[in-house]
């Protein structure tokens, strides 16, 4: 898939835990990570919502895109 997450990148820049955001966000520390690594196939606009509003970023922020070759 295309889809990179940059999750770890902004959890950094905030200097935030993944279990503070975990915590924050109201989703296990194990869901958090399956999202974080990419090992997830999707996500909810309700928990990417509640992750922007606790990392005050874009939606963007947190995806890129890179096409396959």
């Amino acid at each position: 898939m295309g889809i990179i997450i940059r999750l770890d990148r902004m959890m950094a820049d905030r200097k935030m835990s993944l279990n503070e955001l975990a915590e924050k966000v109201g989703m296990t520390n194990v869901n958090l990570s399956n999202l974080k690594t990419g090992k997830m196939k999707g996500i909810r606009f309700e928990t990417l919502d509640a992750i922007c509003k606790v990392l005050d970023c874009q939606p963007g922020d947190l995806m890129e895109y890179k096409p396959e070759n």
